[in-house]
């Protein structure tokens, strides 16, 4: 028997494609990027990263960053989301270059991101 799943709270939904291009800011308000891309579980159903693309010009020098999903909240006031974490700490972040593409099925991957923003790995 499925796991009940109560889909009563509409009005809290939202279209991946409209996720993406959201901007995010750090906990002072600061623009630090936007979500590029959502990565969800084949198996679980749900957003496990939130792809920041961050630095760089005009696509020049971008980085994506994986962002458990987790570490982000909406805020109404910015219209965007907020994720716990400085420009600083983003700066050494795990990422990848645009035009590459980690191996998400990788354990190791996982939990280099999960440590980083700790998170526990599960």
């Amino acid at each position: 028997m499925p796991e009940e799943v109560s889909l009563t709270n509409a009005h809290d939904h939202i279209r991946a494609t409209t996720v993406n291009g959201t901007d995010v800011f750090n906990a002072d308000g600061e623009k630090v990027g936007h979500i590029d891309d959502i990565v969800l579980s084949k198996r679980k159903g749900n957003a496990v990263y939130a792809i920041l693309s961050f630095g760089g010009f005009l696509g020049l020098g971008e980085k994506y960053h994986p962002l458990p999903w987790a570490s982000l909240h909406y805020d109404d006031q910015l219209s965007g989301y907020v994720v716990n974490v400085s420009r600083d700490q983003l700066e050494d972040a795990p990422s990848y270059q645009r035009g590459t593409d980690p191996d998400w099925n990788d354990p190791e991957f996982d939990k280099r991101i999960a440590g980083y923003y700790g998170f526990p790995y599960l």
